[in-house]
């Protein structure tokens, strides 16, 4: 028989229970679908963390204080305030693989201006900030040494407070009121987007660090300085320079644990990437269970048709057909199923793709190799749990399935 015929007869077959069919189609649809949905969104999550962390810069470094232990319980990195802002000093003047450096603290307070206010993140860094962060400043001027040596109340928005506090109205020269302070506006940063894990870079005021620290915070030590090498191929030495300089300010005895941690974006890339890449392959095995499920409604309904059928196969064994043609029939039928199953399924999980990206705001991407993969691996299911079917289907022996009532 000609693939033409055989796929004639098939179609024929299927089209006798075509609820039937359809409800075994569902089973490979719904697992293609899952697949291919799981994946672009797990791909999508990971690209979009990567983004984040390189507009951060490759060649970013972020110095962070030791942990203090309570109660026999070690906190987390940052909790012992153990930097100054003359280690970051230190570190620009004496580190020759670094670029720049931007200690940085952090406090969250209302910011006010007129009848408006918005309560936002505050932030107090240096002059070099725009540069270790790669965040240029989209009007006006960043703070200054000269602020920064003054302890000046000047600030710099980012593009969500300026939004939420001026509208489209310009805010340079005018005066926002931070903790019942007035400060004036000298510049408002360029739009850097949201943070992988939520909430947006652009939410936030930045002020001196010692008018921050001074005025607004009351305290001597910095939560991190973030410090620019070179290039990308200078972050190691970099790291090894801050580290022995640090080690020597800080009178940390050789062998002793260090007070302090270095964080490069690197290892955070690919630390992010490692968990990005496991939670979507857990997802995606989940959902090709799905299809495992879809492959086994597919022999059920082919083992059914078998005995429904064993007739039509005696009379057609019975009128010159051979065992093969028997077998492809039956082969076909299941892999029409699973084509099928497939094709609606790659449709499906495209435009649920498509659809969390519309409404949930959550970043997707699908990879022609996720669909290739999905579709191919369905039609192999079709065909593998088709097989056994078709196998007893071709073994009937001719005589028996004639009296077969």
């Amino acid at each position: 028989m000609s693939l033409g015929e055989l796929l004639a007869l098939g179609l024929q077959a299927l089209s006798r229970n075509r609820m039937r069919s359809a409800l075994t189609v569902l089973g490979i649809v719904i697992g293609v679908a899952a697949v291919i949905a799981t994946l672009a969104i797990g791909q999508g999550a990971r690209e979009a963390v990567q983004a984040q962390i390189r507009s951060l810069g490759a060649n970013t470094l972020t110095v962070m204080s030791g942990t203090i232990t309570a109660s026999g319980a070690r906190m987390s990195a940052g909790t012992n305030n153990t930097l100054t802002p003359e280690d970051a000093q230190a570190i620009k003047r004496e580190c020759v693989a670094v670029q720049a450096v931007a200690p940085t603290v952090r406090t969250s307070a209302q910011a006010v201006f007129g009848a408006n206010n918005w309560s936002t993140q505050i932030q107090g860094t240096t002059a070099d900030f725009p540069i270790v962060r790669a965040w240029p400043v989209a009007s006006g001027v960043f703070v200054t040494d000269s602020d920064v040596r003054g302890a000046a109340k000047v600030c710099v928005l980012g593009t969500e407070v300026a939004l939420q506090l001026f509208g489209d109205a310009d805010p340079i020269g005018s005066t926002v009121r931070i903790k019942d302070m007035p400060f004036r506006v000298v510049g408002v940063m360029g739009v850097k987007g949201g943070q992988g894990w939520g909430g947006s870079q652009d939410d936030v005021i930045l002020v001196p660090l010692t008018t921050a620290m001074r005025k607004l915070m009351n305290r001597t030590s910095v939560n991190a300085i973030a410090v620019s090498a070179l290039s990308e191929r200078d972050v190691p030495a970099a790291g090894e320079q801050i580290t022995e300089l640090l080690r020597q300010r800080h009178r940390i005895r050789p062998g002793a644990e260090q007070d302090f941690f270095i964080f490069t974006q690197q290892e955070i890339a690919s630390s992010a990437a490692e968990t990005s890449k496991v939670m979507t392959l857990l997802l995606a095995s989940i959902a090709a269970v799905s299809l495992m499920v879809g492959g086994i409604g597919i022999m059920n309904i082919m083992l059914v048709s078998v005995t429904e059928r064993t007739r039509e196969i005696g009379i057609r064994r019975a009128i010159g057909a051979r065992r093969r043609d028997i077998m492809m029939q039956f082969l076909a039928e299941s892999a029409f199923l699973s084509l099928a199953g497939g094709a609606l399924g790659v449709v499906l999980g495209i435009g649920a793709a498509t659809a969390v990206t519309q409404i949930a705001r959550w970043p997707t991407m699908i990879q022609p190799a996720a669909v290739i993969l999905a579709f191919g691996f369905s039609t192999a299911i079709g065909i593998f749990f088709g097989y056994y079917p078709a196998l007893r289907a071709s073994g009937l022996d001719p005589v028996e399935a004639l009296r077969y009532e």
